[in-house]
């Protein structure tokens, strides 16, 4: 009969302990990923690096890492890229310097992880002024950005910092910075010009059940890739106090296997409540995550249904 090792600091249980040698199997791997990615090594290269069969290998990598070899190396290699086509690299010099055979599978990368190619990436918002304001809402003071065309943007003002932002100081921004700068990485290369007496028309219009009047449509312009526009206008057609799955957006834009983008789509929508990224709902019907918090996406769902009621 084999041993095997028990932890002693849990007195009247017996856990098996971490198998040391597969964590430092683990280790030498993303080590050797990391200082190799542009190589785009092959599953069975980095096995036959680690003395291992590639089966082994793979099964042990995901158990500890918690995704594929493959998706770590798609993810350190579009990382690089997102840093290069930022950079003003061309898309073409792009694609050669993260080690991929050409633009084709760079494009297939950004459309998997981005949901937009990466030229749309590289423009992001290049020759567009957009105006913006503040102005209070029944969720919470909002952000409204928009053209001469319509409402683009519109989002809230929290005091934590806006995840992925940066203020003034480089620091994580919050409040209205936090705000702007959450915006503003959606099209970094356009112009800014803050306008609050326009943007108040926007927010009135958006949030007044009053002011919801077919001879007067509030106009919305969508700015994004094909992909991510595609499902934007899907769920425009949500109804209100109705709800749907990132699935059935995908089954309904004839791509019933891309449920991961139409997620990341959805994450990316510009347009909060205009745009009903709210009514979407995981596969189980459970809420998931929203852009701008849990709690203001169930007071936006309960506010909906407040207002079916008093429509019926």
């Amino acid at each position: 009969m084999g041993a095997r090792p028990i932890d002693l600091r849990a007195p009247g249980t017996v856990q098996i302990a971490p198998d040391t040698n597969d964590y430092n199997r683990i280790r030498a791997a993303i080590e050797y990923l990391t200082l190799n990615w542009k190589d785009q090594p092959s599953v069975e290269d980095i096995a036959a690096h680690l003395g291992m069969s590639a089966s082994h290998f793979a099964h042990l990598f995901k158990r500890w890492a918690g995704l594929t070899p493959m998706a770590f190396l798609q993810a350190l290699t579009i990382d690089h890229a997102r840093r290069l086509l930022r950079d003003q690299a061309s898309v073409l010099d792009t694609a050669y310097e993260v080690g991929l055979s050409g633009p084709g599978r760079l494009h297939d990368l950004f459309v998997t992880h981005e949901a937009m190619s990466p030229g749309e990436y590289k423009s992001r918002g290049e020759g567009l002024v957009l105006t913006y304001g503040f102005h209070t809402s029944p969720f919470g003071e909002a952000l409204a950005v928009f053209t001469p065309r319509g409402l683009a943007g519109l989002g809230w003002v929290d005091q934590k910092a806006a995840p992925g932002t940066a203020g003034t100081n480089g620091k994580p921004a919050g409040g209205r910075e936090g705000a702007l700068a959450d915006m503003q990485r959606r099209w970094p290369n356009a112009t800014y010009v803050r306008d609050d007496a326009a943007a108040a028309d926007y927010v009135r219009r958006a949030f007044d059940p009053t002011e919801w009047r077919a001879d007067r449509p509030l106009r919305v312009v969508l700015i994004g890739s094909d992909f991510e526009v595609r499902v934007w206008e899907t769920l425009l057609r949500i109804p209100l106090g109705k709800a749907t799955t990132y699935s059935s957006i995908a089954r309904h834009i004839d791509k019933p296997k891309a449920a991961r983008a139409v997620g990341a789509a959805v994450g990316r929508n510009p347009i909060s409540f205009v745009v009903p990224c709210h009514r979407v709902l995981g596969s189980t019907g459970e809420l998931t995550g929203y852009h701008w918090g849990l709690a203001r996406k169930r007071a936006i769902i309960g506010w909906e249904a407040g207002q079916v009621g008093s429509i019926t």
